[in-house]
């Protein structure tokens, strides 16, 4: 029992060690060697009855205070948060929404512990190409502003910006091939 006890604490002290405040059970297999799944979850599982860590959506354990960003960008793999969150950050869209919008592989609406995220469908070649990406710290994936504005062209027939000085323009053009879509260099012509 002694053995058991500790091993369910170097589990703690292994997550609370790293930087990362979110986990899915294969992030925790690999942060501690343990390579019996159901085992691993049954201590996940105690650990969290216990208060030491949270379970706030199935197959996913985070410390109690979480950084929701990481959270968007754990719930589904690949993902990077994009559109309106980022342009509302860069000031482009000056209306207030609290969801954290996210690019993925498939389109759903979620809530987690009172946050809303959304995840936006984007086809694999884009999902999948990292320019206009900064990865940060924690697997967080986070597009820039730029990125983000022709995210949301692609997405959305009409959309309504309220300040494109922040952009930079060349940057935009130099992003606009990887969408392949004479649509899109159409529209950010239009607006640019």
């Amino acid at each position: 029992m002694f053995s058991s006890q500790n091993n369910k604490s170097d589990i703690i002290l292994a997550i609370y060690s790293d930087n990362r405040t979110v986990y899915r059970l294969k992030d925790v297999a690999m942060l501690t060697g343990e390579t019996r799944l159901p085992s691993l979850s049954k201590k996940l599982n105690y650990n969290v009855k216990t208060g030491k860590l949270q379970n706030p959506r199935k197959g996913i354990y985070t410390k109690p205070d979480y950084n929701q960003e990481e959270m968007a960008c754990t719930v589904f793999t690949p993902s990077y948060i994009s559109l309106e969150y980022v342009l509302q950050k860069a000031g482009i869209v000056f209306q207030y929404d609290s969801r954290i919008t996210v690019i993925s592989y498939l389109s759903r609406n979620i809530e987690i512990d009172g946050q809303a995220y959304l995840y936006r469908k984007l086809k694999n070649e884009l999902l999948i190409n990292t320019e206009g990406i900064d990865r940060k710290p924690n697997q967080i994936n986070i597009a820039k502003p730029e990125r983000a504005f022709l995210d949301i062209l692609y997405l959305n027939k009409e959309y309504y910006f309220d300040n494109l000085n922040p952009l930079n323009k060349e940057l935009i053009y130099k992003l606009l091939p990887l969408f392949q879509s004479k649509i899109l260099e159409q529209k950010a012509g239009k607006y640019l």
